[in-house]
């Protein structure tokens, strides 16, 4: 399992995403060097846990719980083939693209050691939206991504430091639910009915997933 690229986006001008000032960070492009990996604040305020990578839109995404996104290769090697055409990494918006891992797969409150110093750890899976629809120009891309629930995963910095292409990633705890990116995500978009068993993931869970499956429990229970 290894991190097979390091990818950052810049601010960029477009006409599909409703950012106020009409930019996305999501066209995220592989870099060589080292890249300083930090917890970025509370959402709304941080942006990326990655230094040099922008995130424009800061009231859904960057902050804390979801300071990095990995998607896996093999995921978008998969896409490739549905889509008829080529995905470079960093195409999802992804910071980490990864060889050898189950992203979608990962458990919530998992956590990965990237290199020798960096700890990150599962918080929830990925939302579509429309910036990555337009970024992507497949039409009703949000529906199609959705069904598939490849979702990759967001991950807050437990330890801080330095990551570059070519870490290995290890898996230094699992948990011992059964709460996945996938699961959670399918939970929150497709099946709903599945909320209440994400809870089991505890303070791990993304809080506003939390959130999101608390509400549903008070409305109807927890079956």
């Amino acid at each position: 399992m290894k991190l097979l690229s390091l990818n950052l986006g810049r601010p960029k001008a477009v006409e599909y995403t409703d950012q106020a000032e009409g930019v996305t960070g999501i066209d995220k492009r592989p870099v060589d060097g080292p890249v300083r990996v930090a917890a970025p604040g509370p959402k709304g305020v941080g942006g990326s846990g990655l230094a040099g990578d922008a995130v424009c839109e800061l009231r859904h995404h960057g902050g804390d719980d979801q300071a990095v996104y990995a998607f896996a290769r093999e995921d978008l090697d998969d896409w490739e083939r549905e889509l008829r055409r080529p995905l470079s990494s960093g195409m999802f918006g992804e910071n980490l693209t990864t060889e050898g891992i189950d992203v979608s797969g990962a458990k919530i409150g998992e956590r990965w050691r990237i290199g020798s110093e960096v700890v990150l750890e599962v918080t929830s899976g990925r939302i579509p939206c429309l910036t990555f629809q337009g970024h992507l120009g497949e039409k009703g891309w949000v529906r199609r991504f959705t069904r598939k629930g490849a979702t990759g995963a967001y991950l807050r910095v437990i330890e801080p430091g330095e990551i570059r292409a070519g870490d290995p990633i290890e898996i230094v705890h699992r948990p011992d639910h059964e709460v996945t990116a996938a699961l959670q995500f399918r939970a929150v978009t497709l099946e709903r009915t599945l909320l209440p068993k994400v809870l089991a993931a505890g303070d791990a869970l993304h809080p506003e997933a939390r959130e999101t499956a608390l509400r549903y429990v008070e409305k109807y229970g927890g079956h």
